[in-house]
């Protein structure tokens, strides 16, 4: 048998709970990300989870910024109730100086993206810039 609950005020500040349930989801839904460097790669690790990446993912490298675009569908149903949470998540990075733009790679398992991107020693290097004396003049 189904019992329906009835959800009780939460005293003067309700809204604190539920921002409590959905950090910073007043601010619109983020990705957390991790990232470092191993093996002169780039890592990034997104949490995904619950999103076909098939169908409701996409990466994309403009200009050294990798962007990640997601978009959750999910909904319990059973005879009197009905639960949703679907929405787009999106979070760009700027990819550090050397990475690689035609050797990325992404694999997503069990509700973990990890991107990453190979880096060019050289060009992290940098350049040295001698510093001169001033001219005078007579």
């Amino acid at each position: 048998m189904t019992t329906l609950i009835r959800r009780q005020p939460r005293g003067l500040f309700p809204e604190i709970f539920d921002w409590l349930e959905a950090p910073l989801a007043g601010f619109g839904p983020a990705i957390r990300f991790e990232d470092y460097i191993k093996d002169g790669r780039y890592v990034l690790l997104a949490e995904l989870p619950g999103i076909d990446p098939d169908k409701d993912l996409e990466i994309t490298l403009t200009d050294g910024v990798l962007a990640i675009h997601a978009e959750r569908h999910h909904e319990d149903k059973d005879a009197h109730h009905t639960e949703f949470r679907y929405g787009a998540l999106t979070r760009s990075v700027v990819l550090p100086p050397g990475a690689d733009p035609k050797d990325v790679k992404a694999v997503y398992d069990k509700g973990l993206l990890e991107i990453s991107v190979k880096l060019d020693d050289a060009k992290n290097a940098g350049i040295r810039i001698p510093v001169g004396k001033p001219r005078t003049t007579k």
